[in-house]
This record gives structure tokens, C-alpha cells and sequence, in this order.
């Protein structure tokens, strides 16, 4: 009799919905932010916080997906516990492998289904230019830079050839999520430049090129041409003072 009540009440208890919560970080204790957290077999999710934590509702018994980009995935049977705390090891593939796609999305290069290859800010600044746009040069393939003779002149930037007769064929540029202008400011046959070349080099953290009209379609029929996508540096914590 008592081994059948025991037996019930192990059911009861893991068949009981609760709130998990718990937090997410790596070898180094550092906290994840955006790690996806999963209940498997049920629709859903949610993603970790800027300071790694989580909270899930999950069954007892549930089994707890976590995942991210340059992580390997790991699995948690949820227990009487009311607190955990997941460690997430890093992956061997290298960091360039993981690029930043449309609306500012990280995905390891591997699983994209299009063409998309990003530069770091060091790797642009090699060659020392005032214009971030001309640094691109030679280092993206299928990217073509044009510039004007003149101090200041416009620099076209065109990916994998001309596809318009009578449109423009420049490739729309992303600063941050935001599209950035980069048409031509001609005026009376006086070529005024385009705003891209007044980006700070030295601001850029990196530079992600999506090619084809499958990379660029969530932002419309203006980054026909391609995007280019360029991320700023900004404060982190925990650096030096």
C-alpha cells in the first residue's frame, strides 16, 4: 500500500505545471544573453535575458532545450528544484563562421541558404582610408568599388555586376538596423560624395555583405541590389577603466 501512494505521488509531482527559472552562462561565468530555451514536444519558447536568466513554465519530468549560436546545445530534465543553472560549452567551429544577417539576426554561416560573408572593423581598417566604403575593395568577393577621381566624390558600390539599365544598382547600406542613404548627392554636375563615406572608420566593429535577393528580402524591393550591413562598436561591460 504505501510503495502505491509513493508511486502516486511521484506522478502528481511530475505531472504538476510550475515556473522554472534558472540562468545561462559559459565556462568563464559570463552570462548569455538570447539563448533560446525550449520545451520539448510542447510549441513555444523564450530566450534568456541581458543578465542570462530565464523562466519557463514545464511539467515535471519536461526535458529543457537550451541553444546558441556558437554553443553546443544542451538538454535539462526539470526535477523538484526550483533554481538552475546551465553551463553552455563552446562549439569548435571558429567565430567567423557566424555572421550577421537582415534585422541584425546572428546565424552560423553553415545554415544560411544564401550567400552572406562579413569582415571585422581591423580587417577594413588595414588599409588606411578616410572612406569606410573604399576599404571594402578587395575584400568582399563579388563587390565592386567605384570612386570618383575627386577629393570627396561619390564611391559606387555594386554587387555581383549590373542588373539595371535604368534604375540604381547600388547596394542598399544598413548602419545599426537602420537603412542608411547612399544615393549620389550630385548637384548641377557637381559631385557632392555620399553620406556613407562620412562613417567613421575606426567606429566600425564589422561588416556583413548579403548577396541575392533571398539574403535581403526583409528589407524590401530596395535592397534588390544587395545590403550592406555595418555594426558600430558600442560600451561592453566589465572592460577596462
Amino acid at each position: 500500500m504505501f510503495i502505491i501512494l509513493a508511486h502516486l505521488l511521484v506522478i502528481s509531482v511530475f505531472g504538476q505545471e510550475k515556473m522554472v527559472n534558472g540562468s545561462v552562462s559559459d565556462p568563464d561565468g559570463r552570462a548569455l544573453e538570447m539563448v533560446s530555451v525550449l520545451v520539448k514536444g510542447k510549441a513555444g519558447g523564450i530566450v534568456t535575458d541581458a543578465s542570462g536568466k530565464f523562466s519557463i513554465k514545464a511539467d515535471g519530468g519536461d526535458l529543457l532545450l537550451f541553444s546558441a549560436v556558437g554553443f553546443n546545445a544542451q538538454e535539462l530534465r526539470v526535477t523538484a528544484d526550483s533554481f538552475y543553472t546551465v553551463v553552455l560549452l563552446p562549439e569548435n567551429a571558429v567565430l567567423n563562421e557566424v555572421v550577421v544577417t537582415a534585422l541584425g539576426i546572428r546565424r552560423n554561416r553553415n545554415t544560411l541558404p544564401y550567400a552572406a560573408q562579413q569582415i571585422t572593423g581591423d580587417d577594413l581598417n588595414k588599409t588606411v582610408t578616410l572612406n569606410p566604403v573604399s576599404n571594402l575593395s578587395g575584400k568582399i568577393a563579388g563587390l565592386q568599388i567605384t570612386q570618383a577621381n575627386t577629393m570627396g566624390g561619390a564611391t559606387n558600390v555594386i554587387l555581383r555586376g549590373i542588373k539595371s539599365l535604368t534604375q540604381s544598382n547600388q547596394a542598399m547600406f544598413v548602419v545599426d538596423g537602420v537603412p542608411y542613404d547612399n544615393t549620389d548627392k550630385s548637384l548641377r554636375s557637381y559631385d557632392l560624395g555620399n553620406t556613407a563615406s562620412d562613417l567613421n572608420p575606426d567606429d566600425i566593429e564589422s561588416v556583413s555583405v548579403l548577396k541575392g535577393a533571398a539574403a535581403s528580402a526583409l528589407y524590401g524591393s530596395r535592397a534588390i541590389n544587395g545590403v550592406i550591413m555595418i555594426t558600430t562598436k558600442r560600451g561592453r561591460s566589465g572592460g577596462a577603466t
